[in-house]
């Protein structure tokens, strides 16, 4: 649930939910079978709770009439045909991108796309990312012609000579871990299993002379009872060449049950750092491994610090929020580490726009900053000395990928209407500007790099307890503002996850056939700090709805579309956004698009995933958060015969972020609702999750 969907512009439905005199759907049999749960005093009934039990002949006979339905009525649509080819030109055409890039023993390693293949590669280039060095490690496409196998992560030992790659199928994130020869490609016997799951993710670090490497383990065999094995993640290290039965105990048996752990080395391998968020509410600790192979607990869940990275002076970095809700960079000795990160010397200061992380190099501190949405790259001596910033540009998104050597780095730069692009930088070298690389290839249907034609504004909407809401919307030049475009409206709030400026081939599809598209920049993300994402989380969630309801007012207040044109669209967390907004200001909006989202808010925590959430959403053992999340949840304030926009949901059976049952269980309920209103139809891939590693096909 800690991602963010990319946009799905669904063109097709959003026609359909338009269609005037549709005939009612003749929706698949779904018996009401009440339920009830006291909370606090508090009876609280619901239908369909059979529907979580997904693996029965009923569930699963259910499942295959809605995806009958749904598929037989988009197929039926006279657009659908035109539209599918041309997004099969548009997805598959050819443009190859990088990233992920990791840099160890002057290599630079990367996952390499390259449609119309399913899934992505591991590539090694030299020191300066210079494509006509580039060798293939490892193509997941040739290791399973079917597509279905995907590469979670992969860490190179500290020399390069090595790589280990989490591998995972059919979108479940539920991965094991192989080791392959950068030289040769071929793998190493060694096979290390539970390494990876959605749940917690999954973290490798390498020890100094690559003979082995330290990495997250998921409890195995009769280790746990069976609902916890997914949880109680530890460190273990594993020596290359010997079973993984008999790999050591590191750390983490006093960590918290929804423990989430990333490791990293430092580049001479002598220090090793353990990141452990306390769920997904934003709480982290850190445990430093020195010299003496002793743990230092160096700081702790309350002491507010995050992204913390081994420069090559011999400190530590880190971001620090407590005391600074925009961000501070603090820089720890590492032979001295004292009263850790808190007592750490504060090297950047908090100012005006939010310190999203920092990226240290020999001589330099390359900080991204964020400003409500779009962000900017500020250079900084290791004395904190400001040295200029690297390709700022009105809401625009650039960050920092990764460092090269010395003082050179890689980093991003894209706007909702200029294609993503990667960039070279070394002070070093003579001229000392930024340069253009061909690590990733403009999009074949972008025009010089972009989309001509359009104009993107930044507006704000007045939430309802006066909060103002960047509103970004992208739109035809001499788009008239009388209400006739047709807007399609996105957001998440959640995590402190920042929705930055993009660039998408969806959009761009959108805004060629006369669409126009918006971003809400909504409380419970971290665009203006931390306090923006305190703003809505926990019993205060209610914000971000709030947020959203008024982006969407401010879209037709203004002009720049009706009510009857607008479409709202999220995933995962913004699954959940759209989901309550729909059923909170259902006049609102025509058509609703939400993937992989959470509906029934009083029964997440009893998922794998949904404890984890239980820091940023609350529990309902709490009376105060029970009260809150019964307020908003979705699937419980669907009423009987009220006029809902069209909608589609969509989710995959082996989502183990959000479980599935979340979208049947309001699928079934919203066509109970309202039969004869308009369609609301589920589509449920069998081989996929929750949109991580599904194959391009």
């Amino acid at each position: 649930m800690k991602i963010v969907h990319p946009l799905a512009a669904l063109l097709a439905f959003t026609v359909f939910a338009g269609a005037a005199g549709a005939a009612p759907l003749d929706y698949p049999s779904a018996p009401r079978q009440p339920v009830s749960d006291s909370y606090f005093g508090t009876v609280v009934s619901e239908d369909y709770r059979w529907l979580e039990k997904t693996d029965s002949p009923e569930v699963k006979s259910w499942i295959g009439a809605q995806n009958a339905l749904t598929r037989g009525v988009i197929d039926a649509l006279p657009q659908r045909a035109a539209i599918k080819k041309e997004l099969q030109a548009m997805v598959g055409g050819g443009r190859v991108t990088r990233g992920s890039f990791a840099f160890a023993g002057g290599k630079l390693f990367a996952l390499k796309r390259a449609p119309p293949k399913n899934q992505a590669m591991i590539v090694v280039l030299d020191g300066r990312a210079r494509l006509e060095s580039e060798r293939l490690v490892l193509d997941a496409n040739v290791l399973d012609p079917s597509g279905k196998t995907a590469i979670d992560w992969f860490e190179p030992s500290l020399d390069g000579e090595r790589v280990a790659v989490s591998l995972s199928k059919n979108g479940s994130e539920d991965g094991t871990l192989y080791i392959y020869e950068t030289a040769s490609g071929k793998p190493l016997p060694d096979v290390v299993p539970r390494v990876q799951y959605p749940t917690g993710g999954g973290s490798v670090a390498w020890n100094a002379d690559g003979s082995g490497f330290y990495y997250t383990r998921y409890p195995q065999g009769d280790e746990r009872p069976k609902e916890d094995a997914n949880f109680y993640m530890q460190v273990y290290f594993h020596r290359i060449g010997t079973p993984a039965a008999q790999d050591e105990y590191v750390i983490g048996k006093d960590f918290p049950r929804i423990a989430e752990i990333k490791l990293s080395t430092s580049e001479d391998g002598k220090y090793l750092l353990a990141e452990v968020a306390n769920g997904d509410g934003g709480e982290h600790a850190y445990f430093l491994r020195g010299r003496d192979a002793n743990w230092l607990r160096i700081a702790d869940y309350t002491d507010g610090f995050r992204r913390a990275e081994f420069g090559r002076d011999g400190r530590l970095y880190a971001l620090g929020l407590k005391n600074s809700p925009r961000g501070r960079i603090v820089a720890l000795q590492l032979d001295s580490p004292g009263g850790g990160l808190p007592a750490a010397a504060v090297v950047v200061p908090e100012s005006d726009a939010v310190i999203e992380n920092v990226v240290p190099t020999a001589s330099r501190l390359y900080v991204n900053y964020l400003a409500g949405g779009p962000s900017e790259l500020r250079v900084f001596g290791l004395d904190g000395k400001p040295l200029g910033k690297l390709g700022a540009a009105p809401i625009s998104n650039i960050s920092a990928g990764a460092r090269l050597a010395g003082d050179a780095i890689l980093f991003g730069s894209q706007s909702f209407v200029r294609a993503f692009a990667w960039y070279a930088y070394d002070p070093a070298r003579r001229g000392a500007k930024p340069v253009k690389t061909r690590l990733s290839d403009a999009p074949v249907y972008a025009v010089n790099g972009g989309i001509p034609g359009v104009r993107v504004v930044r507006e704000f909407a007045l939430s309802r307890d006066g909060t103002r809401v960047p509103v970004n919307i992208v739109y035809p030049k001499g788009g008239k503002r009388d209400g006739s475009q047709p807007m399609l409206l996105t957001g998440y709030g959640g995590y402190g996850v920042s929705l930055r400026p993009f660039f998408s081939r969806r959009v761009a599809f959108w805004l060629r056939h006369g669409g126009a598209f918006a971003v809400a920049n909504l409380r419970g993300g971290g665009e203006y700090g931390q306090d923006w994402h305190l703003a809505g989380n926990l019993t205060k969630k209610q914000n971000v709805f709030d947020d959203f309801i008024a982006s969407a007012q401010l879209l037709v207040e203004r002009g720049y579309t009706a009510r009857d044109r607008l479409a709202i669209e999220g995933g995962s967390n913004g699954g959940l956004l759209v989901g309550a907004a729909m059923v909170q200001r259902p006049e609102l909006y025509r058509a609703v698009v939400s993937h992989v989202g959470l509906y029934d808010m009083l029964r997440v925590e009893l998922t794998p995933n949904g404890a984890f959430n239980v820091t940023e959403f609350g529990t309902v053992k709490d009376a105060a958060q029970f009260k809150a999340l019964y307020a908003y949840s979705p699937l419980h304030h669907v009423q009987d015969g009220a006029a809902y926009p069209a909608v589609l949901l969509t989710t995959g059976e082996h989502d183990g972020r959000v479980d599935p049952w979340m979208s049947y269980k309001m699928a079934a309920r919203l066509q109970a609702a309202n039969p004869g209103g308009r369609p609301v139809l589920l589509r449920v891939a069998s081989d996929a999750g929750h949109g991580i590693g599904t194959s391009l096909a």
